[in-house]
């Protein structure tokens, strides 16, 4: 499929409803308001292609820029394009699947989580933050943990919605793997409250870091 072909197929597919959603969690007007189960099964009937991922990502349209995540070849980014694809997003969906679907699996992950947790790019930012949440789940060895709590602890309340985000979560995520510091983690969520009184749907775990935290350390000794 070309671009045009593939542009064409997403506007068929648009969605009112799905639309004014985009609308109210940021979207700007470059969308179809395509439900994200449909852009899946257009991923899967296109399957890997390179080239035309990256053309589409380049359109700016939501839609397409999701689509992008899904035929991508990772092993074919070098960091610099990744950096720069990064850079250049506008909206959280795009962002949640730039970071699930392809920088998770970039092999230079590592050095650009470093490099992305001090950028001064919100996007940037939440991407370094949301790689550091998952080092501390399953690869700790080498993070310094506590002086990383006091990082939280001292830059969480003027970072960007957007970066408080993940920020949040590597937060939460040290409570919960590292017992000798869940006091602390618990602690620094009440002193600075941030998602205190965010609304959770019922049988949802609210992601204020004190009752997360606790939520699923309760859930681990069932």
């Amino acid at each position: 499929m070309t671009v045009k072909e593939v542009l064409t197929s997403l506007k068929s597919m648009s969605n009112e409803r799905m639309y004014a959603q985009n609308v109210k969690n940021g979207a700007g007007k470059n969308q179809f308001g395509v439900k994200l189960g449909d852009i899946r099964t257009l991923g899967n009937k296109i399957k890997r292609n390179h080239e035309l991922a990256l053309e589409l990502w380049k359109s700016d349209n939501i839609e397409a820029r999701l689509l992008a995540t899904l035929i991508i070849d990772v092993r074919k980014l070098s960091p610099k394009e990744l950096d720069e694809m990064v850079k250049s997003i506008g909206f959280v969906q795009e962002a949640e699947w730039l970071i699930s679907y392809v920088i998770k699996e970039h092999k230079e992950k590592d050095s650009l989580r470093e490099k992305w947790m001090e950028s001064k790019n919100v996007w940037a930012a939440r991407a370094g933050w949301s790689l550091m949440a998952g080092r501390i789940v399953r690869d700790p060895k080498g993070i310094d943990v506590e002086k990383l709590l006091d990082r939280l602890q001292s830059e969480m309340p003027r970072a960007p919605k957007e970066v408080q985000w993940t920020m949040n979560t590597t937060l939460a995520q040290i409570g919960i793997n590292f017992p000798k510091l869940r006091k602390k983690a618990i602690d620094i969520g009440e002193k600075l409250g941030i998602y205190r009184d965010y609304p959770v749907s019922k049988g949802c775990t609210s992601p204020f870091a004190p009752i997360w935290i606790g939520e699923m350390v309760k859930r681990a000794k069932m």
